[in-house]
């Protein structure tokens, strides 16, 4: 949609320059598209719905993460307590004291064997108590955990299997909610082109009034000029001269009410279409004093209309995305599968004894989660997202019968503006021939001033009348097309 903003926008510039601020319809409607915020704001939904559809299809595949953290311990995790460790400290002092005790044991029994071990078992108690301690130590020490300072981290890989159908009615709704932006879109461009139609119009019909009190101020003053004379020569009174005067006055007036209400409306259509408000610009239908009609049928199909309406394909989109939230709510009842894998990485690792070394383990398994009873709530969800399904149904039907009235509304006012043209037509014939006739007779003297005024104010009402028939159809006929969704 960037692409056709962009387009239309440089070839409605291009048409614009080179026509010196000449503007067709299709001019005004392409700078009214290209400079609308609405349609902005509505192409950017539409991206956003795209990435939103994008990111709901990755949940179909799997998920990796990675977790790390560092903790600081005010003690130690100990595998064992304060009397092994003593125990194993002393394990040599103990076997010292055990080898004395049976020094002493054996000089009770036998003093000649005492004498003659005693040597022995003491050397044997001096250098086994050393190396017994430290064995003892080093048993301590290796079964310490120092876990003061902890550092963990994981890389997680997470497939969901099953998930109640949760993914699949996701991904509906956000490729339904994508279709949805797209429809506003239309909606929003039709009401831009119906708003830049309506002023365009308008401008061309005010455009042909001024022309029109330009040529009533005329035929004033060429009256009131032929009445001074006729004063100056006697054969008119001063009230007729007094009577004309007053109607030039009104002409005047006529005409400097069109002019403003012309020069807003130029303004009002710059606005639209993006333009300075003090941009000199006229429209080509300006100078057509036929404004060329479409002479739409009024025959039509209900089917096609409800099909060409952006409105309706909302609200068919709207009933869709409410159906599959009924499913998205029922999943969070169902059971859940999902396989997962991890490699879990820790300092110290225990995996060697305990090591202040990074070292870790992958693991593969499957989660299971089955909701078993939650007072009903899964039911009572699933109920009211059916029930706001078939609001959506009902707001659609609903949709479809304003529509079905909107049309034939549309069709009647069609009708109606081409028989009130037919009228005004023939009603300004009538008031171009009683003009000549009154203009003639003046002339000649055989017609008063007052009857002359009358004419030429059947005159002006006639050809005022006609231009707002015009108008008034060619509006009919664009209203006509919206109802029907055809406007482009």
């Amino acid at each position: 949609m960037k692409k056709v903003f962009l387009l239309t926008s440089l070839l409605s510039v291009a048409i614009i320059s080179q026509a010196q601020n000449v503007l067709s319809l299709d001019s005004c409607r392409a700078l009214a598209i290209a400079n609308n915020k609405e349609l902005l704001i509505s192409n950017e939904k539409i991206n956003a719905a795209h990435y939103q559809k994008k990111a709901a299809f990755t949940n179909y595949l799997p998920e990796i993460s990675a977790n790390a953290g560092y903790m600081r311990n005010q003690k130690e995790f100990s595998l064992l307590n304060t009397d092994q460790k003593n125990a194993l400290s002393g394990l040599g002092t103990t076997v010292g004291g055990t080898l004395e005790q049976a020094g002493a044991a054996l000089g009770q029994i036998s003093p000649e064997l005492a004498q003659q071990f005693g040597p022995i078992l003491n050397a044997l108690g001096e250098q086994l108590v050393p190396t017994f301690n430290s064995v003892g130590q080093s048993l301590v020490d290796a079964l310490r955990t120092d876990t003061r300072n902890v550092f963990a981290g994981a890389i997680t890989l997470t497939q969901p299997l099953y998930m109640g159908g949760k993914i699949r009615a996701y991904n509906k709704i956000t490729k339904y909610a994508e279709e949805l932006a797209h429809q506003q879109q239309n909606s929003s461009l039709q009401e831009v082109i119906l708003s830049t139609d309506q002023v365009y119009w308008q401008v061309v019909s005010l455009v042909n009034k001024k022309k029109l009190a330009e040529s009533y101020l005329n035929l004033l003053e060429k009256l009131d000029d032929d009445v001074n004379k006729m004063i100056n020569e006697g054969v008119a009174t001063k009230a007729d001269g007094l009577s004309v005067r007053v109607k030039v006055n009104e002409a005047e007036m006529t005409l400097t009410k069109v002019e403003d209400g012309l020069s807003l409306s130029r303004m009002l259509l710059c606005q639209l279409c993006g333009l300075d408000l003090t941009t000199p610009i006229s429209l080509e239908d300006e100078s057509i004093e036929d404004i060329p009609l479409l002479g739409m049928g009024t025959q039509f199909d209900m089917e096609v209309a409800y099909a060409n309406r952006p409105e309706i394909r909302s609200l068919e989109l709207a009933k869709e995305i409410y159906k599959q939230k009924v499913n998205v709510t029922r999943a969070e009842h169902l059971p859940s599968l999902a396989l997962m894998g991890n490699y879990i990485l820790s300092n110290p690792s225990a995996f060697n004894s305990f090591e202040n070394k990074f070292k870790g383990m992958w693991n593969v398994g499957v989660m299971l989660q089955v909701p078993i009873w939650h007072w009903g709530q899964g039911t009572y969800k699933v109920k009211a997202a059916k029930a706001e399904a078939r609001i959506a149904q009902y707001q659609l039907e609903e949709a479809k019968e304003k529509i079905e009235l909107q049309v034939n509304q549309a069709s009647f006012k069609v009708k109606e503006a081409a028989k009130k043209l037919v009228m005004t037509e023939k009603n300004q014939e009538k008031a171009d021939e009683n003009l000549r006739y009154a203009t003639l007779g003046f002339q000649e003297g055989v017609i008063a001033t007052n009857n002359v005024l009358e004419a030429q104010t059947a005159w002006l009402k006639a050809q005022s009348e006609k231009i707002d028939a015009q108008i008034d159809v060619k509006l009919t006929e664009i209203y006509l097309q919206k109802s029907l969704g055809t406007l482009k």
